[in-house]
């Protein structure tokens, strides 16, 4: 029998020196002036890793303190392995992985509020990032970010000024601005039209019922750059993580597959210094728009489309479903012929290359993306990436019969079952609403369209009411092959 390979820790890094890469770098030397608050996959497998690569050339004052906010299992993992983690890198004829060290510590916060606080309001802390998905950015009454724990009461006298994101950020600022110590910036990598103003306008909100002068001070001295982040990362699977050790030999708990395709643009807007992080592949720029633009509606919302058809069909991954010939067909067609046009001219962006790239990532058979995952919070992520290029679309009285086909089968996909009448389990903020407004309303859209907080105006164009009725009855009663046909032939004639 085999030996099996030891746990990674920093005691067995020279064990896995032989056969991964490792860092190579004094970890010890790493300074802890970055503080990331949602570390998941997608984290560990973007921004750690340029830092991890930033550190290799010698570049040591960027360590990563980490900070969870919602589940304590990730802490437990790096907290047994000194904050190592392999990524996994797969493509079609290639795989590598590598060993990360970037990250030099990390926090539970509801464990530890004291030591997040005490991490971010440290002088060496210079960035603060984000990765709180697209929803966590909505903001109450109260100056929360929506999807900070109702059930924490928002005592603004509190000296720890509890534990939401905006409350951390709040509180760490203020105790920087009394201290005479220069603010961190904050810099969102969500998916979000401008998430650099959705982090400014929570936090300033959240200030501001605490105290107007720190509201004043932080909207004066800290930046809120936006950024466009890009990689594909599969949740890591038990399965996942067990077939890892045994071909890769590495014994990780928690390790994260990606794929080779890697993409970060950001706003040059820093208030504390900044990594040199464009020695790496990272793109500064001074407007980050076009290119959260281009990624929202290409990538995101061909992701969407690829879900939606997929399931219907049958099929749980992503390169299954674009093994499908008429899947495929589909999202070949919304990207190049409808959503492309609508796309702004970028100095450096090939849009035709970006589409092909696109849907060879979609395709790669070593990742194989589950579809569930990217159907998961279509009310949260349709009204950006899908319904605004149908919009367009229909307004420049563009080709949208691809993109009318897609939203139909979203509407369709609510009903909670595929065209086989195989159970769909939907998983959606609003799930109940949604799912009793597709079933009540059938074929007809028209019921689940007056939901104006994730449809918006859509409802009121009768014209695109009628092409979507038509292409969710010919879908539901039909199926995907019949439809392509009968949508390219009614769309716009539907319409007149």
């Amino acid at each position: 029998m085999p030996d099996l390979p030891p746990p990674l820790s920093a005691a067995s890094l020279a064990a896995y020196a032989s056969t991964l890469r490792v860092p190579c770098y004094d970890r010890a030397a790493l300074v802890p002036s970055i503080v990331h608050i949602g570390v998941g996959g997608f984290h560990r497998a973007h921004q750690a890793v340029y830092l991890d690569d930033l550190a290799a050339q010698g570049e040591t004052g960027w360590g990563v303190v980490g900070v969870g906010l919602r589940r304590s299992q990730m802490g437990e993992v790096l907290g047994a392995q000194d904050c190592l983690f392999t990524v996994v890198e797969r493509g079609p004829g290639h795989e590598s992985a590598r060993v990360i060290g970037s990250i030099v510590d990390y926090l539970y916060a509801p464990e530890k509020p004291e030591a997040v606080l005490r991490a971010l309001a440290d002088p060496r802390t210079r960035i603060v990032t984000l990765t709180i998905t697209g929803a966590g950015y909505l903001v109450d009454d109260a100056g929360r970010f929506a999807e900070d724990d109702p059930d924490v009461q928002d005592d603004v006298g509190s000296p720890l000024h509890p534990c939401t994101v905006t409350g951390y950020l709040t509180e760490a600022l203020d105790r920087r601005r009394r201290a005479g110590d220069a603010p961190f910036t904050v810099l969102s990598c969500d998916n979000l039209p401008d998430s650099g103003a959705a982090a400014r306008t929570a936090v300033v909100a959240h200030a501001a019922l605490r105290d107007p002068a720190l509201a004043a001070w932080i909207e004066e001295h800290v930046t809120f750059p936006s950024g466009m982040v890009d990689r594909i990362t599969p949740e890591t699977s038990p399965h996942m993580r067990d077939v890892i050790e045994e071909t890769i030999g590495v014994a990780d708990r928690w390790p994260v597959v990606t794929e080779p395709f890697s993409q970060w643009v950001v706003e040059d807007a820093f208030c504390n210094g900044r990594p040199p992080l464009e020695r790496v592949g990272v793109q500064f720029v001074d407007d980050v728009g076009p290119y959260k633009l281009i990624k929202a509606r290409m990538l995101n919302g061909g992701h969407s489309a690829l879900g939606y058809l997929g399931a219907l069909a049958g099929h749980t991954r992503t390169d299954e479903a674009m093994s499908d010939p008429v899947v495929r067909a589909i999202v070949e067609r919304m990207l190049g012929e409808e959503v492309q046009p609508l796309m702004p001219r970028v100095l450096g962006v090939d849009l035709a290359e970006y589409r092909r790239t696109t849907l060879e990532r979609f395709a790669n058979p070593a990742i194989g993306d589950t579809l569930a995952r990217l159907c998961r919070r279509g009310s949260v992520k349709m009204p950006s990436y899908l319904l605004p290029s149908l919009r367009e679309a229909r307004e420049q009285g563009r080709p949208r019969a691809m993109l009318v086909l897609a939203v139909a089968a979203w509407l369709l996909y609510l009903r909670g079952a595929d065209l086989a009448g195989r159970p769909i389990d939907v998983v959606d903020p609003g799930a109940g609403e949604l799912c009793r407004r597709a079933r009540e309303g059938g074929d007809d859209p028209r019921v689940l369209l007056g939901l104006r907080s994730v449809f918006g105006s859509l409802g009121d164009d009768p014209p695109l009411v009628a092409e979507l009725a038509a292409a969710l009855r010919v879908l539901s009663h039909h199926g995907l092959a019949v439809a392509v046909e009968a949508c390219g032939s009614t769309v716009g004639t539907v319409a007149a």
